[in-house]
Formats: C-alpha cells, sequence, structure tokens
C-alpha cells in the first residue's frame, strides 16, 4: 500500500519555497474541487482570527468567497481565481497556518517568523464530501421553515401551507436567533422541577410563544412562563392563542415592570425591546429574584443622553447622532458592568444584523457567583457624570436591607 503523505518537496527545516511555488499549489487547488481553504493563526491581535474560502457558482461562474471572522463578526467577500490566489498568498504574510482540502488532495502551509514557508501535500481522503457551490447554502434552524407551527401561521410568519411569508423572513430569522441563544444556556436551568421564567414587555409574544414551543414541546422541560405587558388588547390575544393551542404553563398578565410582584422565584428573565429604563427596572427585578439566566435586547437608551458630559469627549458629543449612540452603547455597557458586580457571568453579543436593525445587543448574562467589583463601573459612572437608573435601584435595594 503506498504512503498516504506525499511531499510536494522533502521538508527538512531548513529549505524555503517561494511564493511562485506557493502560486502553483494554489492554482492546482483553487478550482470547483475545492472544499475547503483555512488561513489561521495570525501573527497579530488586529488580524482576523480566521479566513476561509469556498468555491461558488455566482450568476453561473465560478467564484471563491472569502468569509473573514473578526471581533465575532463574519464579513463576505467573492474573488475569481486569479484574484483568490494573489489574495491569499497577501494574507499568508500576517498569518502562519494555511491548510486546503480539496476532492483532489490536501495540503498544509507553513510560514515561520522569517517568511520561510513549508508546503506538505496529502492524498485526499476518502470521505472528503463533494463542495456545495451554491451561493446561499440551506440555513438550519430549529424551528424547521417547512414544519407547519400554529402560532407561527396564528401571527402571520407562516401560511396555512407551512411555508414562510416572504416579508416575514426577517422575523422568522429573528424568532430562531433567539432560540439559539436559549440553546446555549440549557445547562444552566433546572430539569428536576418547574422552569419559572417572565417575559417583560412581552408585546405581540412571538418570541414568548416560540420560547415555549422550543422549551416544552421540542425540549420536553416542565415550564411556566409569564408574559408582561401594559397593553390590554395585546394580552388578550395573546391568551386566546395560548388557550387554543392548549399551551398550559403559558400565562400572560397586564402590568407595569417596576410593581410586579407575581412571582417570587424566577429561574430566567427576558426583556425583549423593553423601552429605555424598563430594561433597568426589568434587570433589577432579574438581580434581586436570583435570576439563573438574562437575557435582554435594550431598546431606545434615552437617559444617559440627557446626562452624559465629559471634557475630554466634548469635541465627540457635540454632534447629536454620536452622542446619541456613545450614550446607548455606554447604557449597555454600565448594565453589563452592573451585572458582573452581582456575580453574573455577561456576553454582550449581536442578536440580528445590522440591517434590520440597529437594536440589535443582546445582554446575556449567567449567574456564576463570582462578583467583581463595583467600582469599576462606579469609576466609569463618575467618568461621564452618569446616573443609570439600574444603579440607582441597585443601591436603593441596598439602602433598603440596611434599614431593615
Amino acid at each position: 500500500m503506498p504512503p498516504l503523505v506525499v511531499n510536494l518537496r522533502d521538508i527538512d527545516g531548513n529549505e524555503r519555497f517561494t511564493m511562485e511555488e506557493l502560486r502553483e499549489v494554489l492554482y492546482k487547488y483553487l478550482d470547483e474541487e475545492l472544499v475547503r481553504l483555512t488561513i489561521s493563526n495570525p501573527r497579530s491581535k488586529t488580524e482576523a482570527a480566521k479566513i476561509s474560502l469556498r468555491p461558488v457558482l455566482l450568476g453561473g461562474k465560478l467564484v471563491f468567497q472569502a468569509s473573514i471572522q473578526q471581533d465575532k463578526k463574519v464579513f463576505h467577500r467573492n474573488f475569481n481565481r486569479q484574484e483568490a490566489v494573489e489574495e491569499v498568498v497577501r494574507w499568508t504574510e500576517s498569518y502562519r497556518q494555511l491548510e486546503i482540502f480539496s476532492e483532489a488532495g490536501q495540503a498544509t502551509v507553513l510560514i515561520s517568523k522569517k517568511g520561510k514557508i513549508g508546503i506538505k501535500e496529502k492524498k485526499a481522503a476518502c470521505c472528503v464530501k463533494k463542495p456545495d457551490l451554491s451561493h446561499n447554502r440551506k440555513k438550519k434552524y430549529i424551528l424547521q421553515p417547512e414544519r407547519k407551527v400554529g402560532f407561527l401561521m396564528d401571527l402571520g410568519i407562516q401560511t396555512q401551507e407551512g411555508k414562510i411569508v416572504h416579508a416575514k423572513y426577517d422575523k422568522f430569522r429573528q424568532i430562531n436567533r433567539f432560540l439559539e441563544f436559549i440553546e446555549d444556556i440549557l445547562p444552566q436551568l433546572p430539569q428536576d422541577r418547574e422552569v419559572r421564567i417572565v417575559d417583560f414587555g412581552c408585546g405581540k409574544s412571538y418570541l414568548t410563544f416560540a420560547m415555549y414551543h422550543y422549551l416544552k414541546e421540542l425540549k420536553g422541560y416542565q415550564v411556566h412562563i409569564i408574559g408582561l405587558d401594559l397593553k390590554e388588547d395585546v394580552i388578550e390575544h395573546c391568551r386566546t392563542l395560548a388557550g387554543q393551542y392548549g399551551y398550559t404553563g403559558l400565562d400572560f398578565c397586564v402590568g407595569d415592570i417596576a410593581s410586579y410582584q407575581g412571582m417570587e422565584q424566577v429561574d430566567m428573565v427576558v426583556t425583549l425591546h423593553a423601552c429605555d429604563t424598563a430594561t433597568d427596572y426589568a434587570l433589577d427585578k432579574a438581580i434581586r429574584w436570583g435570576a439563573k439566566v438574562i437575557l435582554s435586547v435594550p431598546c431606545c437608551q434615552h437617559e444617559l443622553n440627557g446626562q452624559i458630559e465629559n471634557e475630554v469627549l466634548a469635541p465627540a458629543f457635540s454632534y447629536g447622532l454620536i452622542k446619541e449612540r456613545m450614550a446607548a452603547l455606554f447604557t449597555d455597557a454600565l448594565r453589563a458592568q452592573i451585572l458582573e458586580s452581582k456575580g453574573y457571568q455577561v456576553q454582550v453579543l449581536e442578536f440580528i444584523d445590522m440591517e434590520h436593525t440597529p437594536k440589535n445587543i443582546l445582554i446575556r448574562a449567567v449567574k456564576k457567583g463570582k462578583a467583581k467589583d463595583s467600582g469599576d463601573y462606579r469609576r466609569l459612572m463618575e467618568f461621564l457624570h452618569v446616573q443609570p437608573t439600574l444603579a440607582a435601584l441597585q443601591d436603593r435595594g441596598k439602602d433598603d436591607k440596611q434599614d431593615a
């Protein structure tokens, strides 16, 4: 049986391959048989963490689509064959490793600190998967788009035939993205008892119904979910739908977040697009309950825009739009810091693409018990001359405990 590894040349550590020889290897593999090309191990933290390349048929022409992963975002660019080869050569100046997987074979390229290039080739593995050349590969959703779901039909997202309404596809993707965030935190939820969840500012409850369907119908959890909103007609409609579906354990109430007293113990708090300081009241409730998980998508962060003041940042604040956006970002940064000071592990994530809505930040917090020094966020508050509602609510709660 012939050896599996076939070297392009013997690599002894001292031999140096030229850029022209690297180009030859790239031209050899960059065709319709390419499965993927991955560039990794950047020399600088400012570079993208990883770059991958795959063949795509676009308008009947073969191009190579680069996916550039940077700062938890992925950017795409398309190149013809010659452009792709030259771009990969350019990228290798900033990276240490290049791997190629193709139906024709495999190759590994290593680039040393001094620019020496080592190239090894292997025969193609017997189980290499044939590349998918479609531009838009089918996305795997938690809720399958072709499977009928009652609440999706009644909320106008899915037709009676089981197809997603074209104009509602962004909403369908948003629902699935939200369920992916829940899927990540499933290990944090109790499995030996009923899971208690409160959804503050539930509105039409697209995501509330999806959350119940996913946890109860698909995952088999025992759940009690309460959706809270100020609009009586909306809540009444949601109650009607929940009754039609037989969703026991899904209740809807009319009420204000700040004064809600319906539960004494809550495992997860959800607050999606609760306007301005309503988010702060929801986060304050979650902290006081000791909720294990918090999922919050803030909205309309106006409060700090009227307070924020700093001599150094004054030139930037002189532009209203920039001041508004910076104030919104600082609002969410302070919320995250306050949650960390209460023992939560916090991630600030992109909920959906910016092209759909600028209100796309999701704060995901999981109770870990390791509190962070509150001095960090208090120094930031002092620097910006702001007093956010969540900080005030937490301080008030501390004072109430001391008085008691």
